[in-house]
């Protein structure tokens, strides 16, 4: 049996357990997990066709996916196929009709419809429209829950996301010097990605300069000013191997590291290495999150420890469940997510590490392979 048909098997047994009749899933993560149709690379904008509303599946217990997309996806996007019949929408076609249609044909009258969290507004509405007392819900509690545990072949897919990242640091961390740009150190870092094996950039790279002399808001995720003796180059950036994403961060001296940079070097690495010792079994994300926050916050540099502790990893870059104090879903073998402390004192100092850990049945194993150790140049 295939891996998506026992995706699926799993999703239709979950919607039996939750009442739902029919889901209705537009072209992203959720489906591309579930029936192999490829997303396009994220971009800065959206990409839509004529009727671009109507783009998804429709799914069923016990049904095979029937998918509904506008022609240009059907001629451009689907090289290898898809496990599954096809409503091809041309532009001139009427779309609400071969849209209602199909709907109508895997489930006539849903109790309840269970709707992608990507879905377009128009989608929504052209639902509620045809079925007004149908009582439409989330998607994600249904989905989730199959993705946030990772099986070996997926977990092998994230351990090469890591280690491509892994290398590319490798190979520029001696271009990491005063007088290069952080825009220059980044576009070096995509180009080498793709070179390597990526499809792209799994978000945007981000690459940032802090410390006496620097400056700048800790907000801003990179600039194009040179950078400057004294300063801590924190790299923040990701991969995506065959689908699956990596998220890695580190921080790199230029010139000899003053005892506050030293300090706080080593307190970022122990918050982070006290985060891992909590995963086990039965532990909680915000367990995790408390742990590593403690260190620094006893270090007295809590206040400048600014974000959450981390987030699930996957075909996402985040995803749920997030290792941050608000939740408590216990952890499970198979759970990937990063632990990424840092302390962003603007002016002053700036250290960041991120790996991503897997939760296993022993306590937690790391997918990426680079030393945490200080270097400067």
């Amino acid at each position: 049996m295939s891996e998506n048909r026992q995706r699926l098997e799993r999703l239709w047994q979950a919607m039996d357990a939750h009442g739902v009749d029919l889901m209705f899933l537009p072209p992203q993560t959720d489906l591309e997990y579930l029936t192999g149709l490829r997303r396009r690379v994220p971009a800065y904008g959206n990409i839509g066709y004529t009727s671009n509303w109507v783009a998804g599946a429709f799914i069923a217990p016990g049904q095979q996916p029937l998918f509904v997309l506008p022609r240009m996806i059907t001629e451009f996007d689907l090289p290898e196929g898809v496990d599954g019949e096809i409503v091809t929408v041309s532009e001139t076609d009427d779309a609400v009709s071969l849209f209602t249609a199909a709907m109508d044909r895997v489930s006539p009258h849903p109790k309840k419809l269970a709707i992608g969290e990507r879905a377009w507004a128009d989608t929504v509405l052209q639902l509620r429209a045809h079925r007004p007392d149908t009582e439409v819900v989330s998607a994600t509690p249904l989905i989730n829950p199959l993705r946030r545990i990772k099986s070996a072949a997926e977990l092998e897919l994230m351990r090469q996301a890591a280690v491509l990242v892994d290398t590319v640091l490798g190979d520029i961390s001696s271009t990491v010097v005063a007088g290069i740009t952080e825009l220059e150190l980044a576009s070096e870092i995509d180009y080498r990605m793709r070179k390597t094996g990526s499809i792209g950039a799994s978000f945007d790279t981000g690459v940032w300069s802090m410390g006496p002399g620097v400056d700048r808001d800790a907000t801003v995720r990179i600039s194009n000013q040179p950078l400057k003796p004294g300063s801590g180059v924190s790299f923040d950036f990701g991969s995506v191997i065959d689908g699956y994403c990596s998220d890695f961060g580190r921080t790199i001296h230029i010139g000899d590291p003053n005892d506050e940079y030293e300090r706080v070097y080593e307190m970022v690495m122990a918050a982070q290495a006290a985060g891992a010792a909590a995963v086990r079994p039965g532990a909680t994300a915000a367990d995790v999150h408390r742990a590593t926050r403690a260190v620094i916050v006893e270090g007295g540099y809590g206040d400048w420890f600014r974000h959450r502790t981390g987030h699930c990893i996957g075909k996402d870059v985040h995803e749920l469940p997030y290792i941050s104090e608000e939740d408590n879903t216990v952890l499970e073998p198979g759970m990937a997510f990063t632990i990424e402390p840092s302390v962003f004192w603007p002016g002053r100092v700036g250290v960041r590490v991120e790996d991503i850990f897997v939760c296993t049945e022993g306590g937690v194993m790391r997918l990426n392979e680079y030393p945490t150790t200080l270097v400067a140049h």
